[in-house]
């Protein structure tokens, strides 16, 4: 038979699924996969049912909701002071994975190189190289994850078409620095670049800081799409919906894009996003410090029984080093021993790179109940202990 589209043929199973499907069979706790085990506020979710129940559940405008575009563009100048326009530059997607999806397949083109901070969120790769791109990766590395100024410059040329960038970061928790911020904007304005900026993690930022989008550097309003996710702010990734903002010209194509992905978004769904959009910022602060909460008491158990415990300043994740805890020779090994033996399901960081990787660490997911938490850490010391036990 003839071959199927070799970008797709043979692509292992996100490790978020592999992993997640590995704690169910051992009845482990999932520390894997990045979703809240709450659902979000009741309020949003009472709008939607609502809307749901009223109506009309019929198909609706390609771009989204006008309410919820208005409230996305209200939300810009709220948080950020970017005046929007939710008429031209907003467009309401099924996800942030398909507005990423959308604004690669609309800005790339064959052969045009992409610019990739690595570790990368695992769909980025396959995006762009589906879309004809060349990926071209600059690697941050641990324990800080500092961007290497002149690795990020040889990274760019006359064939960059698009730099795409995750800030705050999955998987290193990282914010990007004001100054590497504006080195990204200095050189996507000296080799004509898009920006691609996948914000989901925006309100999810910790110990007082802000998050600034690269839209707002001086020159980078006209060639930055900016993503964000109503999954992450409001804890309901399963709702599925995102939003892309940029200036018309780019989000003219890739709503052309959109219209042949998915069309649209449910519209009970856009509903409550809208008003949930509008909540007080009281709201938003207690997202952060509820997390922050969580990424401290996660921090303490994991130290407490021989993790090294990487800075987090955003996301839902920690990065650990397991280096004499004896849990295998790599990342993989040493997340398939603690989901078998002791319960707990972690992701290898070997996952997010090209290839290459380094491995020795691991990601846990600390956006779970505070029970679960220490339910976590429970099992791991007491596995620990009793392997300690074995080999003394």
């Amino acid at each position: 038979m003839k071959p199927t589209n070799p970008v797709f043929t043979g692509i292992d199973t996100t490790v978020f699924e592999t992993m997640s499907r590995l704690a169910m069979a051992h009845n482990a706790v999932n520390l894997g996969q990045g979703f809240p085990d709450v659902d979000g506020p009741d309020d949003i979710l009472e709008a939607a049912a609502n809307a749901l129940t009223e109506g009309p559940n019929q198909y609706p405008p390609m771009l989204g909701l006008p309410e919820l575009r208005e409230a996305v563009a209200r939300s810009n100048k709220r948080f950020y002071g970017l005046d929007i326009d939710p008429q031209s530059e907003v467009l309401i997607t099924s996800g942030a994975t398909e507005a990423l999806a959308d604004s690669i397949l609309a800005l790339v083109s064959a052969g045009d190189e992409v610019v990739l901070v690595e570790p990368l969120y695992d769909c980025y790769l396959p995006l762009v190289r589906r879309a004809g791109g060349i990926p071209v990766r600059v690697r941050v590395n641990p324990p800080n994850w500092d961007l290497n100024a002149d690795a990020l410059r040889a990274a760019f040329s006359q064939n960059t078409k698009a730099i795409l960038i995750n800030n705050p970061m999955n998987p290193t928790a990282k914010v990007f620095s004001e100054s590497e911020l504006q080195l990204i904007a200095e050189l996507c304005k000296q080799h004509d670049a898009y920006a691609i900026c996948d914000e989901v993690y925006e309100h999810l930022v910790f110990d007082g800081a802000q998050h600034r989008p690269l839209m707002t550097f001086d020159g980078m309003r006209e060639r930055t799409v900016r993503i964000g996710s109503a999954g992450k702010t409001f804890s309901l990734t399963g709702w599925k919906v995102g939003y892309v903002t940029g200036p018309a010209n780019l989000i003219d194509p890739i709503a052309k894009a959109h219209q042949w992905v998915t069309f649209t978004t449910p519209p009970n769904l856009q509903k409550a996003v809208a008003y949930g959009l509008t909540k007080e910022d009281d709201y938003f602060q207690n997202l952060a410090e509820e997390l922050m909460a969580k990424r401290d008491r996660m921090t303490r158990g994991l130290r407490s029984v021989g993790f090294t415990v990487l800075p987090c300043a955003a996301t839902y994740f920690l990065t650990c080093g397991f280096d004499g805890m004896g849990l295998g020779n790599n990342d993989v090994a040493a997340c398939e021993t603690l989901v078998r033996e002791a319960g707990v399901a972690a992701v290898p960081v070997s996952a997010f790179y090209g290839g290459d990787a380094p491995t020795g660490y691991i990601r846990f997911c600390f956006c779970k109940k505070d029970w679960v938490i220490d339910e976590a850490v429970a099992r791991l010391a007491a596995f620990l202990a009793a392997r300690n036990a074995e080999s003394a």
